[in-house]
């Protein structure tokens, strides 16, 4: 049996657990109420899950705060936590086709992505961050010698964490691993079509020793479970990725209830800006190429628009046609596809609508463009040259494998037009110039700049953006800080 075979059948013969996972114990909804989770790639039932709502997210909260108010984990020997947490990780290794399987399976993308890039990041930052429980100091302040003026983070209480359907075991894991690391309790909500693996991950986290109720998972629909934990008035923080549609609320739901902390990431609508001293056009047409029809375009990072100057834009098409020509697009299932389909009808009908707008401002495909109907959720890599950048199509997020080609004439326009959206996620910069290079990175608007390269990331820096990308910082050291309050203890010594 090949391999693509032997992926598919396992894929068939999963049983996976989708009840709702609070203090250490599987549960069925207090309601009773399930909803159907659906293989994008056949339109197969993969399994009726547990459909939270208020009810549930408040036995999640209230097991989480327990726990908290306790001591059991905040107040636990550092090394001890980090024990925990690192035999967390092994078990996360050592289930890794299980784990990736379940993410495949959910969103529809590559199991070899899944396998190569989600599980095994996923991994590394609650290692990474085990790893740091026990090598953060805190600090003595400056003050008179008759005092002693101590300056510490505590942890902020029960974290709310709502988590989307893209990357879900690898974002979770960005909110997750600082949240608990510093002694924090989290109640997370994933997507409603993307919950298998977090349920998952929560079972591992008790088997390695994480006490009861310190991550709780509950599935369900956003105005049902996510809205109700959001709102809530036990939760100390809302930590979301998704929308800014639905950032926006999150922000009212926090108003609403008692002002509890709110951390976006939203979305955004990257910029790669090539210029005419780029001295190797193949290299970035390469991460051009990877930057937005990885993960089929489907990630708020994704480079989706080039900005390129006129004297290199020929050759850098034909770079890009080159890519494509062995870029593999197919089954989710052959652990050598690159691309597979999108994760919904719904996704895809978003996307196509995009597609339905070019030529109505002179804008040319370059190359892909063909709509997708019917169980297809598969759209071809697409370029589309001649936009606008005052257009839909180079301001909006289309969240496909779709990118846009706008003119520039020198670097300043570049910068310009970059700058130009709503969105202020990331960015990059193709010069042989290096003094070029950091002028101009420090007038992008981004939360990342990347130079000769795109979507190098790794835990050890932070993700975020401005504006319309939102306000909140996943990964590094800062994220501590993030699920943390500074804490001031002044003692008199007289």
């Amino acid at each position: 049996m090949s391999e693509e075979k032997t992926w598919h059948q396992r894929a068939l013969d999963l049983k996976p657990q989708s009840k709702i996972f609070i203090h250490g114990n599987y549960v069925d909804a207090v309601s009773g109420k399930t909803f159907e989770d659906i293989a994008p790639h056949d339109d197969r039932l993969i399994a009726h899950v547990a459909s939270g709502d208020a009810a549930d997210i408040d036995l999640a909260v209230q097991s989480s705060k327990k726990v908290f108010d306790a001591g059991s984990w905040r107040e636990m020997n550092p090394r001890d936590k980090k024990a925990i947490m690192l035999r967390w990780a092994s078990l996360m290794e050592k289930n890794k086709e299980e784990l990736a399987l379940l993410e495949a399976v959910d969103t529809g993308k590559p199991i070899g992505d899944a396998l190569s890039v989600d599980i095994p990041n996923a991994t590394r930052v609650i290692s990474w961050y085990g790893e740091a429980i026990d090598k953060t100091y805190e600090e003595i302040a400056p003050a008179p010698r008759n005092a002693l003026a101590m300056i510490t983070r505590e942890p902020l209480g029960v974290i709310g964490a709502v988590v989307p359907w893209n990357y879900p075991m690898m974002i979770a894991s960005w909110k997750l691993a600082p949240a608990i690391a510093m002694g924090n309790s989290v109640v997370v909500k994933p997507a409603e079509n993307s919950s298998l693996s977090t349920l998952r991950l929560a079972q591992l986290a008790i088997e390695a020793g994480l006490p009861p109720g310190v991550f709780n998972v509950v599935p369900g629909l956003g105005p049902q479970a996510g809205q109700a934990l959001a709102r809530h008035m036990d939760v100390a923080k809302i930590a979301f990725t998704g929308s800014p549609a639905v950032g926006r609320k999150m922000l009212g739901y926090a108003a609403e209830s008692n002002m509890k902390q709110v951390a976006l990431e939203l979305g955004g609508k990257s910029a790669q800006i090539i210029l005419n001293d780029c001295v190797d056009l193949k290299a970035a047409a390469s991460a051009v190429a990877w930057a937005i029809y990885y993960n089929a375009g489907q990630t708020c990072s994704a480079g989706s628009r080039i900005i390129v100057e006129k004297g290199v834009k020929d050759e850098l098409f034909a770079h890009l046609r080159e890519f494509l020509s062995s870029f593999l697009v197919g089954s989710q299932f052959d652990p050598t596809t690159q691309m597979a389909g999108l994760v919904s009808k719904a996704q895809r009908d978003r996307v196509n609508s995009y597609l339905d707008l070019v030529g109505k401002d002179g804008e040319e495909i370059i190359f892909g463009g063909q709509k997708s109907q019917g169980s297809d959720l598969l759209i071809a890599p697409t370029l589309i040259d001649k936009v606008k950048a005052t257009s839909r199509l180079a301001q909006e997020e289309i969240f496909g494998p779709v990118l846009v080609s706008i003119d520039a004439h020198n670097a300043d326009e570049a910068i310009a037009i970059a700058n130009g959206t709503d969105y202020s996620l990331a960015a990059s910069i193709w010069t042989s110039n290096l003094a070029k290079a950091h002028t101009l990175a420090r007038r992008l608007r981004a939360g990342t700049v990347w130079v000769n390269t795109f979507d190098m990331v790794d835990v050890i820096t932070p993700v975020g953006g401005f504006g319309l990308s939102g306000s909140g910082r996943d990964k590094s050291l800062h994220a501590l800080d993030t699920y943390s309050a500074l804490k001031t203890t002044w003692i008199d010594l007289n």
